[in-house]
């Protein structure tokens, strides 16, 4: 059967409350074909989520209501060896030696603090290029990251997009382990000068299930925006993370108005990229800015101007689509959002140092 999570926001609600909630929801799960796994409360947040066995979503609501009346806010379909990696478990918490009742109130927190890094310079392998130990260094940055992670006591999920995520109980552990990371790659590439590997990582906190109906799915992609626009070596950090006592030039926190800035120009360029006649104009229009805010905002946060950012945006989903051989470099250009080819192949060159015709027969 499938597993899901639910999720219900409730205040000034107490952990022995809680307990007694879960216990009646234990009572009746049989007669829904449920069986309740586990769950988070903290009563800090008073945020709940549930981890429940069920033929289907509404067998957990009608068991919630029959229960005790509680419906949920959110519940979503999720995969135990997520679960497991982000949150650390999907049984109960074992309870101490001669417990009693009161050592089997749960009052553990779900959020999370997500970091995401994204090797900034392997869009191309640079084996390509001649250069035949560049996989054995990028093999050793990947080591690089496994070592640090787990001297941090955190939970790793390689992502498919050349980074990995990572999952963190406190702020502090995710930010030292960032910083870390930082410090490793800059003393291997002082070691290995002409194989440098760069990496950004973005950090954000969040709840494992939100509106965005993905696990950790809003947390997540807010780290990999960040990192996206962070620089080779930066560290961006969301305003939802507690860190303000943090001063280096290579870790910046975003205020709120940045984050909300970043959000809409990614949700735009996310829906839109591929629409030749995505413009400036359009950008401004859909944001709600003047286009000498646009740019300035643009260039701020980004470092590049909005038809950069659009164009950079766009290449690297045609480097995806070379490498897994979808379609011709033509059909691959007008489908990126390009108007012809001779421009596509002119900017991708630009870009990655190689004609796109290139490229596709080195990855055929």
């Amino acid at each position: 059967m499938p597993i899901f999570m639910d999720r219900h926001d409730v205040p000034g609600i107490t952990a022995e409350h809680i307990y007694e909630v879960h216990q009646a929801d234990r009572r009746v799960q049989h007669k829904f074909g449920c069986k309740t796994l586990t769950y988070w409360f903290d009563e800090e947040s008073g945020l709940a989520f549930c981890l429940i066995d069920a033929p289907e979503s509404r067998a957990v609501i009608e068991m919630h209501k029959e229960a005790h009346g509680a419906v949920p806010h959110q519940i979503i379909e999720v995969e135990t060896n997520l679960v497991q990696a982000f949150l650390g478990r999907i049984t109960y918490p074992k309870p101490p030696e001669h417990s009693t009742e009161r050592d089997l109130y749960i009052n553990e927190s779900a959020i999370r603090t997500i970091i995401y890094i994204d090797f900034k310079n392997v869009e191309i392998p640079l084996s390509i290029f001649g250069e035949d130990l560049s996989v054995k260094g990028l093999n050793n940055y990947h080591e690089i990251v496994h070592q640090t992670m787990n001297q941090h006591g955190c939970r790793k999920i390689k992502d498919a997009d050349n980074g990995y995520i990572a999952s963190f109980v406190t702020e502090s552990d995710a930010i030292n382990c960032a910083k870390e990371i930082l410090d490793n790659f800059n003393k291997y590439n002082f070691g290995n000068p002409g194989k440098e590997i760069y990496a950004a990582i973005g950090i954000s906190l969040g709840a494992p299930v939100t509106e965005n109906n993905e696990f950790f799915g809003e947390t997540i992609q807010q780290a990999k925006r960040l990192s996206y626009i962070a620089g080779n070596g930066q560290i961006f950090i969301s305003s939802s993370v507690n860190s303000i006592n943090i001063k280096s030039n290579f870790i910046k926190t975003l205020k709120p108005d940045e984050e909300k800035f970043l959000n809409q120009l990614m949700d735009v360029t996310e829906s839109f990229w591929q629409q030749p006649k995505l413009s400036v104009n359009d950008f401004c229009k859909k944001i709600g800015l003047s286009k000498s805010q646009l740019y300035r905002k643009t260039i701020s946060l980004t470092g590049s101007s909005p038809n950069e950012f659009i164009r950079n945006f766009r290449l690297k989903k045609a480097l995806k689509l070379i490498e897994h051989h979808n379609g011709n470099i033509s059909e691959i250009a007008f489908e990126t959002g390009f108007n012809s080819p001779s421009y596509f192949t002119q900017c991708f060159h630009k870009k990655f140092g190689i004609l796109p015709s290139k490229y596709r027969s080195s990855v055929s």
